[in-house]
């Protein structure tokens, strides 16, 4: 946890390498001071095919997934300082855009909640 996921049509991966992009997304969620370093994964999926309004060529979207607890001033900081640092690779995308959603700490579950040996249910547990 957190889980940032980028969503990008086939052409961004001919102005950036897909490690630069995610890095990128890596380094400015670790920069924000939310999440243990070791806890953040970012992924990068193309798209070849998509529509998009009038005139517009392309498109990196990241959807970022995370546990509840931060408030939304920390979610809608976390999402326009990922936006800035991608504007700096990419200044003349069509669409380039964020957004933060939750998880339910309730309804969450990993290999290592379930671990019976980890009677404090920590979900770090035995990582």
């Amino acid at each position: 946890m957190p889980h940032f996921i980028i969503d990008c049509s086939q052409d961004i991966l001919q102005q950036k390498k897909p490690d630069e992009i995610m890095d990128t997304v890596y380094k400015t969620a670790e920069s924000t001071g939310l999440f243990a370093p070791n806890d953040i994964k970012v992924r990068l999926q193309t798209y070849q095919y998509y529509q998009l309004g009038n005139n517009k060529n392309n498109f990196l979207h990241v959807f970022g997934h995370i546990m509840e607890g931060r408030n939304t001033e920390q979610k809608a900081d976390l999402s326009k300082q990922i936006v800035a640092e991608l504007t700096k690779l990419f200044p003349d995308i069509s669409f380039l855009s964020a957004n933060i959603n939750e998880f339910e700490a309730a309804t969450y579950s990993n290999k290592a909640l379930i671990n019976s040996d980890n009677i404090n249910k920590d979900r770090h547990f035995g990582l």
